[in-house]
């Protein structure tokens, strides 16, 4: 694991999302995932799988796309609306859509989404 604080790796996270880099975000919030407990690691394991589920939509992988982020959803919903600084409901909603777009017509025409910070 690199010599950064786990913070920072989450931020980092952040930004990779909002950038569009779902594999290097999902790649970095992993080194904070692994050191997390409890609900914590349940959030971080989310956003995780919310990367994920949004990159096999850009791919084309609709179905995937909807399984893996089923299990991120349910996991998120669990959470607070605004949670560790980010506006999940929001983010949720925009992930929805995304995915919904994908299973529609293949690859989804519109931006991905982008976390909100509080």
């Amino acid at each position: 694991m690199p010599r950064t604080k786990p913070q920072d790796r989450w931020l980092e996270g952040i930004e990779l999302f909002n950038a569009g880099r779902f594999f290097e975000c999902h790649e970095t919030w992993e080194d904070v995932w692994k050191l997390s407990k409890g609900t914590e690691r349940s959030f971080y394991q989310g956003m995780i799988q919310t990367a994920v589920a949004i990159l096999h939509a850009q791919r084309g992988n609709a179905r995937g796309a909807r399984s893996v982020w089923n299990k991120a959803r349910s996991r998120l919903e669990a959470m607070p609306a605004d949670y560790m600084g980010l506006a999940l409901s929001s983010l949720c909603i925009t992930v929805d859509a995304f995915i919904e777009a994908a299973e529609r017509g293949g690859k989804p025409s519109a931006l991905p989404p982008r976390i909100e910070r509080l």
